[in-house]
């Protein structure tokens, strides 16, 4: 199960806050491999579905994209023509074969154990010559590694199951399935306090403070101390490297 739950108050920030530090490099990836109108995209995964209205523009009325996710209370909000919302569990629910030009998922991988066996019904689902682009974080322990907070916070997503070191992996993975033209990109970012990435980070932990305070490895007074910092003009951390990593089906 997804460790964030959307049904939680800090989804909205957690979408805003990736949306606003994301889209662009994502957009320009997308745009490397090609799209033009007519194209078919599948987003997986799609969150509040900013990218899956950029791909639905981008394609035009010639072309479609399907916008998967487990809940789709924020996908089902966008009015697009071209864009058809499908609740869908990509770990376990099939998709068509050879259907897509452009398959594209972010930070879903990572938290999924059937990582492989996902990513070998992503690349099916591709047309000849389709491109595969993900998106995952890699996400060391330097990370707030002074935090005892953001210590605990890492502590329970793996826990859960996610792979914080996935991103790093990823161009490795499409090769593995048998992709072609296989590259992969990293980036990062200092965020200080009263950031974006810095109020994501605090929405993130504030809608985990149970799970985190049930580790031991914090008390609810570090934990309260270490939140509020996070909105101090003197908190900085290394953003998590988002790797992106795309690959075309011969």
């Amino acid at each position: 199960m997804y460790v964030f739950d959307n049904a939680a108050d800090e989804t909205r920030t957690r979408f805003d806050v990736l949306e606003a530090i994301y889209d662009e490099g994502t957009i320009r990836h997308i745009e490397a491999r090609g799209i033009h109108e007519g194209w078919t995209c599948l987003e997986v995964g799609g969150g509040a579905g900013s990218v899956a209205a950029w791909l639905a523009q981008r394609v035009g009325p010639s072309g479609r994209v399907l916008a998967t996710d487990i809940d789709t209370r924020y996908l089902d909000r966008r009015d697009v023509t071209n864009l058809e919302v499908r609740r869908h569990n990509i770990a376990i629910d099939p998709l068509p074969l050879a259907a897509y030009d452009l398959v594209h998922a972010r930070l879903v991988l990572m938290h999924l154990p059937e990582r492989t066996a996902t990513l070998k019904r992503m690349s099916a689902a591709l047309k000849p010559g389709g491109w595969l682009v993900v998106e995952d974080f890699e996400a060391g322990p330097r990370e707030g590694a002074t935090s005892p907070t953001l210590t605990a916070l890492r502590h329970v997503m793996e826990l859960d199951g996610v792979d914080l070191q996935y991103g790093r992996k990823l161009s490795c993975q499409l090769r593995a399935i048998g992709l072609d033209d296989v590259d992969t990109e990293g980036r990062t970012f200092l965020w200080r306090g009263g950031s974006r990435g810095a109020a994501m980070i605090q929405a993130n932990c504030q809608q985990l403070r149970a799970a985190i305070l049930n580790t031991g490895l914090v008390t609810t007074d570090q934990f309260n101390e270490d939140v509020a910092r996070m909105a101090s003009p003197t908190f900085a951390m290394r953003s998590p490297i988002l790797w992106a990593a795309w690959g075309r089906r011969g």
